[in-house]
């Protein structure tokens, strides 16, 4: 297994390709507070993850490193489009409000990032 066990726990935590920061909960409750002023981003209707979709994701995160998305879908599904989106894209979520989630990646280029993180 590719899994890391935590000496605390002794639980298995699978790490995907999860090269980007594990976020703390102060910083992610401070990534939540800057989304609030967000207007989603991408819509994701009931036809789920198409390429195009992923693709406008990528982009948004690119350029805005924090962004708010719209899952159209009943909430198990949210949650599975959820885990999918931070796996094929790298980020990670930082809320889920109904059908609104936040999702925060650092840019790779330390000179375009737009979002400083408390320690």
């Amino acid at each position: 297994s590719h899994g890391v066990e935590s000496a605390a726990t002794g639980k298995q935590s699978t790490l995907r390709h999860r090269w980007y920061l594990v976020l703390k909960g102060s910083q992610r409750k401070y990534l939540r507070g800057l989304a609030h002023g967000l207007r989603p981003q991408v819509q994701i209707g009931k036809e789920g993850l198409s390429p195009s979709v992923i693709e406008a994701l990528e982009r948004s995160l690119v350029a805005h490193e924090l962004i708010k998305i719209q899952i159209m879908a009943e909430r198990p599904e949210r949650q599975a489009t959820t885990e999918k989106i931070e796996q094929e894209l790298s980020c990670e979520c930082v809320g889920l409000i109904g059908k609104m989630s936040i999702f925060y990646r650092e840019h790779s280029d330390p000179e375009k990032r737009k979002i400083s993180l408390p320690a």
